[in-house]
């Protein structure tokens, strides 16, 4: 995929995001969501069972799958339409998407002018701070237009 394209793709992301950015802050119930609501509607395990087909032990399983992260999308959709919620399911990043993109960047950037540094430090050819900044900076936007195959990889 082009440069082009995926720099659109972020920022159409970046935006979608924004609307999202209260989910960050929310907790799920100590209980999970599932019984919280469950309890809330006053349904009983039995009553949740008959409405999905299950029986109420299983129910209980579910419960506590979904607060040790065991339990699949596919049966948290069912149980939400079984108390008439909706289940939403996102990656919501913690910062944006381009501002992931540039943190990356910086890494990669600094590891790899740093070896140049080093070699100009022994030729006895420093740079000024000012020109290190320009040069990072380059090196940055270079390495997300041109996403090497290493762009990743935190070795």
């Amino acid at each position: 995929m082009q440069s082009k394209h995926r720099r659109i793709m972020r920022d159409q992301l970046d935006k979608t995001f924004e609307t999202l950015s209260k989910i960050r802050e929310v907790q799920p119930p100590v209980k999970g969501w599932l019984r919280a609501i469950r309890e809330a509607l006053g349904m009983s395990g039995k009553q949740l069972g008959e409405r999905i087909g299950v029986s109420q032990p299983r129910v209980v399983q579910m419960e506590k799958d979904e607060l040790g992260g065991a339990l699949t999308l596919k049966t948290m959709r069912q149980v939400a339409e079984a108390m008439d919620c909706m289940f939403v399911y996102a990656l919501v990043p913690r910062t944006s998407l381009e501002q992931t993109m540039q943190d990356q960047a910086k890494k990669v950037a600094v590891k790899r002018l740093s070896r140049t540094s080093h070699t100009m430090l022994l030729e006895d050819q420093q740079v000024s701070n000012d020109d290190q900044q320009k040069m990072l900076n380059a090196k940055m936007e270079d390495l997300i237009r041109e996403l090497p195959k290493d762009f990743w990889s935190d070795k």
